[in-house]
Order: C-alpha cells, then sequence, then structure tokens
C-alpha cells in the first residue's frame, strides 16, 4: 500500500508539472488558429458557350468555384441549349475534382443574352416553383453543386428583355424557391449546395430588387464591378475601376458599388469583387489625359488580358499608364487615337487588397478563356 500511494504521488507530480507545458500548447493552437489565413472564395466563369471546353484551359487548384455559363430559360424552364455539348462539358467539369476534390460546378443561369425570359419565368407562384424545380433537377441530374442567376435585369431593360415592376419582389421570391429545392438536394447528397448570383454593379440595380431581403437565400453575391461604359456621358473611361477617378464625373466604380449593397443589407462576407479578364476599347477626340475622360467616337474590339499583355502594352504604338485614384490602368496609342480600359495585376492585387481589408469573400472573373496564360488567376491565388 505504502508503495502504491509514492507511485500515486509520483504520477500525480508528474501530472502537474506537464499542466504548464499543456496550456502552452493550447494557447499555441489557439494563436495558430487566430493567425490561419481565411479562405476566400475565387469564383471563375467558363463559357460553355463556346462549345466543348479545352481541356487543357482549366486549373482547378486555382478555383474554389467554376460557374458554368450558360443555361438558358425556355418555356419558363431552365433549359440546356446544346444537350450534347453541355454534358460533355459537366463530365469535364466534374473530372477536375480529382485534382482538387473541394472545387464546386454550379450553372449560371441567364447571363446577357439569355435574361429575356426571366421575368415570365418567375411571374406567379405556380411559375416560380417550376423554374426553380427545373433549374435544380439540371444539378441532380448531373451531380453538380449549386446554380448561380445571372438576371440582366430585374424591373429593367438589358438586352430587350421582358421586364415589369414585379420583378422587384418575385426576383427575392425566386431565391427563396430556389433555395428550398437546393435544401431538399442537399439533404439527398449529403453535401452543401450553392445559391449564388451575379449583380450589376451599379446603385440602379439596387432600386429594382431587394438584395438585403435576397441575400438570405444566397450564399454569395458577386459584383460585376465592370462594364462601367457611361454611354450616355459619350466619354471614354474605365470600364472596372476599383475606385472613383478624379478625370472625369464618375457614376459607378467598384468601392461604391460595395458600400451600396452592404448598405442595402448584405453582409461584406457574402459580397464578392468582379474582375475583368478582358478589355474595353474605344477611339477618342482627344489626347488629354491620353485619351480617358474624352470624347469618344466609337467603340473598338479590345481583347482578352493575355492578348493585351502580350502584344499591345508598351508595344505597337500603346503606351501603359495608371490611373492611381482608380487604382485602374489604361494603354493609350496616340497614333490611331485607341484607348483600352482593362484590369492587369497591379489592379487585380488592389482589388484582392480591397477584399481582405474590409473582409470580402473573395473575388469572381469574367471569364477564364480571357486571359489563357492565367496571368491575372495567377495574381488572384498569390494575393488570397
Amino acid at each position: 500500500m505504502l508503495q502504491f500511494k509514492k507511485l500515486r504521488a509520483t504520477a500525480i507530480a508528474g501530472l502537474i508539472a506537464c499542466i504548464p507545458f499543456m496550456m502552452a500548447a493550447t494557447i499555441g493552437s489557439h494563436k495558430a488558429d487566430k493567425y490561419k489565413k481565411k479562405k476566400y472564395v475565387i469564383i471563375g466563369y467558363v463559357g460553355g458557350y463556346h462549345g466543348l471546353i479545352d481541356t487543357s484551359l482549366v486549373d482547378p487548384s486555382k478555383l474554389t468555384h467554376i460557374n458554368y455559363a450558360f443555361v438558358n430559360i425556355k418555356n419558363n424552364r431552365a433549359w440546356l441549349q446544346t444537350p450534347k455539348t453541355d454534358t460533355a462539358n459537366f463530365r469535364y467539369l466534374n473530372s477536375l475534382k480529382k485534382k482538387n476534390p473541394d472545387l464546386k460546378i454550379l450553372i449560371s443561369i441567364g447571363g446577357w443574352g439569355w435574361s429575356g425570359n426571366f421575368s415570365d419565368a418567375v411571374l406567379t407562384d405556380t411559375a416560380r416553383e417550376a423554374f426553380a424545380a427545373s433549374a435544380v433537377d439540371i444539378v441532380r441530374k448531373y451531380d453538380l453543386d449549386g446554380v448561380d442567376i445571372d438576371w440582366e435585369y430585374p424591373n429593367d431593360i438589358g438586352a430587350g428583355n421582358v421586364f415589369r415592376k414585379e420583378d422587384k419582389q418575385n426576383y427575392t421570391l425566386m431565391f427563396e424557391a430556389l433555395r428550398r429545392d437546393l435544401n431538399t438536394v442537399q439533404k439527398e447528397k449529403g453535401r452543401k449546395m450553392f445559391l449564388t448570383t451575379a449583380v450589376g454593379g451599379f446603385k440602379r440595380f439596387l432600386k429594382n430588387t431587394e438584395m438585403g431581403k435576397v441575400a438570405r437565400s444566397l450564399d454569395y453575391v458577386s459584383l460585376m464591378s465592370y462594364d462601367y461604359f457611361q454611354d450616355s456621358l459619350g466619354i471614354a473611361v474605365h470600364h472596372t475601376n476599383l475606385y472613383a477617378s478624379k478625370k472625369y464625373f464618375n457614376r459607378d466604380d467598384a468601392d461604391q458599388a460595395v458600400h451600396a449593397f452592404e448598405a442595402e443589407g448584405v453582409p461584406a462576407n457574402k459580397l464578392v469583387m468582379g474582375v475583368a479578364f478582358y478589355g474595353r476599347s474605344a477611339r477618342v477626340t482627344d489626347s488629354t489625359n491620353h485619351g480617358l475622360g474624352m470624347k469618344r467616337t466609337d467603340r473598338m474590339p479590345a481583347g482578352g488580358y493575355t492578348y493585351i499583355k502580350d502584344s499591345l502594352t508598351n508595344r505597337n504604338g500603346f503606351k501603359y499608364y495608371r490611373d492611381e485614384d482608380a487604382k485602374a490602368p489604361i494603354l493609350f496609342n496616340p497614333n490611331t487615337m485607341q484607348f483600352i480600359s482593362y484590369d492587369d495585376e497591379w489592379s487585380v492585387k488592389n482589388k484582392c487588397d480591397y477584399v481582405k481589408k474590409y473582409g470580402l469573400a473573395g473575388v469572381m472573373f469574367w471569364e477564364y478563356i480571357e486571359d489563357r496564360k492565367e496571368y491575372l488567376l495567377k495574381e488572384i491565388n498569390k494575393d488570397l
């Protein structure tokens, strides 16, 4: 018995001696958790409307989500425009999960050219339920991970769309119906089903929707903080600027969009910053400010970023400039008077820094094929 008491005393003493080390380990693990790098989303649109996806194109290790563009709407139902091509593309995209098991594949319904039937498809309770069911059936059938809605635009004209004032509320109800059906699939498959949307990165979009209510159904709200044409002004402007420029009257920019959506009730951790993988170009009448803010005579093709970087930046008569206020680059050719606005590595870094500073969910880009060499995607991965 005496020997047992001695052994027990020794064991207790040893345990007491270990307590500081156990506490230190626990504190250390908490510190590690605190400083663990946050996981940001990187959402890339991949265009199935081009045809079969180039199987050498997509690097799944650099993405968290792929939005497959696009699924059309026909007879008020989500509809595969080219079933043979679309299903082959779904098989290919799902195969990328072998390299990145965490990759999520979503169908994106609508887009600029295929938003014309949204208003009719969600006009009544019955129509909304049927539309939601048809969209989620595609997700279920092809073992995908959710639905992205790119309605351009509810209660507003897009590419000659049908639109009506009822769109404002029906937009909200559409997402609620989609969320209910996706929750059913989530239970069936035992994994999360995502519901996201791409939205106009301007205040007018907020007047025509109930984004605070809509956000409750959504995982992410991707700001299309690009295509800032300002056609009504008839001048050359940045098409994907982070902040307002001081070189011209600025109507739209990404920062303004972020704060406007937050003010309407969309949480910062659901907002996704848009990045343009392509440029916008115009011919101008005045070389002042390298064409920025000058009268525009017509629009011109600019191409994707790989082309812009490899063939135009400080080449073929073009010179590179930065608008430090807007955090946006431009190219200008004084001989042809051609002006180009776009995102480059510098502007993307600024956007990624903004995402981290303001606690946004991550970034989204349109679209993968425009930067085949992945210059911008590599920058995003480096920064986030």
